[in-house]
């Protein structure tokens, strides 16, 4: 596999930039162009980004509780301007934004790490641990979180199988994104996975709060211009 290390060209910056600009193709063609559906195919590339570059965060971060709480902090700035976008309302709960969804899998994660560190004999680790993995996922339906299953699961398969290498992980998160969105224009999701094919392992430059202000920000411009429009 070294051959091909010379067509690693993207660090983890460049992966989050591909990502925020398919989300913005998508959120700009579903509210401002909904016949262009092509604007919406490309938007499907940004889930299995953010996915992969939640988890290698998680893995590398020296704070993961902080990681959380930033996580978790965002996820509520960005649920009205989310609400103001899809539901054109202020404030409602019949669907919660993404870094929401990224705060629950980042819980779930840091369940998951603290039970592989106890003391408990090693089949009621894993026992223990697919019980949170699943617990995880459905309550991620119940909570009615975007992109729910999907997005847990991804993150949970890039996370644990990190030290089985690319050639495992990134096929068995691309078979789980299969499982759970193949219809429609998802199955564009899996164009996704040609840029984290060519992640090179190195964190760029960076841009931390870019990447956290990117999505409530654009989500504010979205509905200013639909107020603007539409009066």
């Amino acid at each position: 596999m070294k051959k091909f290390d010379r067509f690693k060209v993207l660090d983890g910056t460049a992966l989050k930039i591909i990502a925020m600009i398919s989300m913005i193709f998508d959120h700009v063609g579903d509210n401002f162009f909904p016949e262009m559906e092509w604007m919406r195919c490309i938007g499907r590339i940004a889930m299995p980004i953010f996915a992969f570059c939640l988890a290698e965060g998680f893995i590398h971060t020296h704070d993961r509780l902080k990681y959380l709480r930033r996580m978790i902090i965002f996820g509520i700035i960005s649920e009205i301007p989310f609400d103001l976008v899809t539901a054109r309302e202020v404030l409602e709960f019949s669907h919660q934004n993404i870094m929401l969804t990224f705060s629950w899998a980042i819980l779930g994660l840091l369940i998951f790490e603290k039970i592989g560190k106890s003391e408990l004999r090693t089949w009621a680790k894993n026992l223990l641990r697919v019980l949170v993995f699943i617990l995880f996922v459905i309550l991620s339906l119940v909570f009615m979180l975007d992109y729910n299953m999907v997005a847990v699961s991804l993150i949970f398969v890039f996370y644990l199988l990190r030290e089985k290498g690319d050639h495992i992980r990134y096929p068995a998160a691309a078979g789980v994104h299969m499982l759970f969105r193949n219809v429609g224009i998802y199955w564009f999701g899996l164009l996704g996975f040609i840029p984290i094919l060519l992640y090179n392992h190195k964190r760029g430059k960076g841009l931390k709060w870019l990447f956290y202000a990117f999505y409530p920000g654009h989500l504010l411009a979205i509905w200013a211009l639909l107020r603007i429009m539409h009066g």
